[in-house]
């Protein structure tokens, strides 16, 4: 068996985006700003703005330009992460306006079908890549004619779906079921990993979990620390109740969410709501007690073993990557009869 690399499907990620590693760096909310996202550029693979963190378009715009600047000619995206169901005031298509405006060549879009929007980001010449829990979500992105899905399974930081698919069985699900690329991401941390997803079919994979002790991303030193010291055991399920469900890092907060919905009936987002405010995780990025609020991170928390810069955990996984190739050159291929 040659030491090659194994083919992803159509290679989508190199050949449409030029980039040097099939790796989807996820937004990650208050955290993916120009900074990191330009690293990520520079690494070689592709990150998203998220576009929630900057709600006054202008800074949205600045950011844009700021990572641009920073990020030497190689491409970004922008996260746009849409509510369940539109509500009014909902800024998401002048959003989607000002990404075509300043010329963004992708968008990672979650939380809702972007049906309503696909027309208008191709006809701005912007591929739409759509995040989804599970592989029938995946089909009915393909069916909507968006370019490529990411499926996030049941070990990831953040939304891991009602269903709690893991990421094993929705790798070969998508490839028996969808025709468009997919990126596979949930509890992915490790070059060996990425190695699988490709055999599999998967045109890249998502990390997130994996990135959040680089030092491009601007939270507390005492914020990564935490997360280094902390194991794939230490994270916790939340929000079930209200059919929301979250993967957070396990501390005070995801406790006490805990409690409330093993002890109470007919909850409500409104009852919830005081405890799992997104500010009060951004306080917890800023301060670095991580005692408080609801941080999204996945079970690859076990693979975070120090803060360092993005450029070397992307070597790192290039590495581990090249290994696990390595030890497939010494299997022959070859099942018994």
């Amino acid at each position: 068996m040659m030491n090659t690399p194994i083919p992803s499907r159509q290679d989508y990620l190199i050949k449409t985006f030029g980039l040097k590693f099939p790796i989807l760096a996820g937004g990650l909310m208050w955290l993916s700003d120009a900074n990191y996202v330009s690293a990520c550029a520079r690494a070689g693979i592709l990150g998203f703005i998220t576009a929630a963190s900057f709600p006054d378009e202008g800074d949205l715009r600045n950011e844009i330009r700021k990572c641009r600047q920073q990020s030497n000619g190689a491409p970004f995206g922008v996260n746009v992460s849409m509510l369940p169901k539109l509500v009014p005031g909902e800024k998401t298509e002048d959003v989607f306006r000002l990404i075509i405006d300043e010329g963004v060549q992708v968008v990672e879009t979650s939380g809702r079908n972007p049906e309503p929007y696909v027309k208008l980001l191709k006809d701005g010449g912007v591929k739409i890549i759509h995040k989804v829990p599970a592989v029938k979500y995946a089909q009915k992105a393909q069916q909507i004619g968006v370019d490529a899905v990411s499926i996030v399974g049941a070990e990831c930081g953040g939304h891991p779906g009602e269903e709690m698919i893991g990421s094993m069985v929705n790798s070969i699900l998508a490839l028996k079921r969808l025709n468009i690329p997919y990126f596979i991401g949930g509890g992915i941390g490790h070059g060996a990993q990425i190695v699988a997803a490709l055999s599999m079919g998967a045109s890249g994979v998502v990390i997130g979990t994996r990135f959040l002790v680089a030092e491009e991303i601007w939270a507390h030193p005492d914020y990564k620390k935490a997360l280094i010291h902390a194991s794939e055991s230490d994270t916790a399920l939340i929000m079930r109740s209200i059919r929301n469900t979250v993967r957070a890092f396990k501390n005070h907060t995801t406790d006490y969410v805990q409690a409330i919905e093993r002890e109470q009936s007919d909850i409500t987002i409104d009852m919830l709501l005081p405890h799992v405010a997104g500010k009060i995780g951004k306080t917890a990025y800023e301060t670095g007690d991580v005692t408080k609020g609801v941080l999204s991170a996945g079970q690859s928390l076990g693979m975070t073993d120090k803060i360092t810069s993005l450029a070397n955990i992307i070597a790192t996984l290039k590495d581990e990557y090249q290994a696990a190739l390595s030890r497939l050159d010494h299997f022959d291929g070859k099942v018994s009869q």
